[in-house]
């Protein structure tokens, strides 16, 4: 119910964003008598494509917490907490960003996640499994790898290169919507679209929006070599291997990380063959042979 709820109000927020800012910039219709108005539809399309992505980086520390029942570390109530404080505050100063906030979420699942919209204001997460079942140094590199995606900015980048593909899968779609629909209507002069335009363009969103989420999961991939290099250097390249082995080690356990959250835990459910492209994280013995060759 909680997620259903979450996924209501980003999007209501989306639309309030996108409507305010569009009337704002005085956008008129993209569709007119004389024909498709291209400055108008790039702007109404990347308002739409942005806000949705900027919406859910403003809100990704609220719905992650919400989402995966992470409870914040305000006062360390034990020695275990104390030392995930201690350790997330010398991997930030090194990693030269202000402290995040820390948490752990209720998961036998090892995973860790780390989100929040610019490096100064993040929140960092390990599960209650990977706590209960890591040595401290595998604990630290993992934490030092959640760190190094808080000190690259992946969550700020991550969404303005959603933003860019969801404004163009949108532009490109009604592009192509309306000439086949001028194709179809070319005896008629009403100057409107037809069913042909909403039918065509729904089907082009479909396909370039696949097309999309294959450039989008690159780059989460290549993201996740860069964090584990930086958590490499912020512990140690062996103790970063050793957790990702450790989370190979672990595969067969159910993924507990919420959807909308996969593609910001340290490690997801591999994905085979053609889906292979649409995953989020690299296989785990790949990155770990990147690591020896850091080494």
């Amino acid at each position: 119910m909680m997620r259903i709820i979450l996924f209501l109000a980003t999007n209501l927020a989306v639309i309030l964003v996108a409507s305010a800012t569009l009337s704002l910039l005085g956008v008129d219709h993209y569709l007119s008598g004389s024909g498709l108005n291209l400055t108008s539809l790039l702007i109404f399309c990347a308002v739409f494509g942005f806000a949705g992505s900027i919406v859910s980086l403003l809100l990704s520390k609220t719905m992650a917490k919400m989402s995966t029942g992470t409870q914040l570390i305000e006062q360390p109530r034990s020695e275990e907490e104390r030392w995930l404080m201690d350790t997330v505050a010398d991997l930030s100063q090194k990693a030269g960003i202000k402290m995040p906030q820390v948490g752990i979420f209720p998961a036998q699942q090892a995973n860790a996640f780390a989100t929040g919209w610019n490096k100064n204001d993040a929140l960092v997460a390990v599960s209650a499994g990977l706590l209960q079942r890591f040595r401290p140094e595998e604990i630290r590199a993992v934490l030092a790898h959640e760190i190094g995606h808080v000190a690259n900015g992946d969550m700020v980048t991550l969404a303005l290169i959603q933003g860019v593909v969801n404004t163009f899968v949108m532009f490109f779609a009604r592009i192509v919507g309306y000439a086949v629909d001028s194709f179809l209507r070319r005896d008629d002069d009403s100057g409107s679209v037809g069913i042909g335009f909403y039918i065509t363009t729904f089907v082009f969103e479909i396909i370039f929006g696949v097309i999309a989420s294959m450039i989008v999961a690159w780059f989460s991939r290549l993201r996740e070599y860069r964090a584990d290099e930086a958590g490499a250097n912020l512990s140690s390249p062996h103790a970063m291997a050793g957790a990702l082995s450790r989370l190979k080690a672990e595969s067969g356990i159910p993924d507990q990380m919420p959807a909308q959250m996969t593609a910001f835990g340290i490690s997801s459910h591999m994905k085979q063959g053609f889906m292979a492209l649409f995953a989020s994280h690299p296989p785990l013995d790949d990155r770990i042979e990147a690591l020896k060759r850091l080494r």
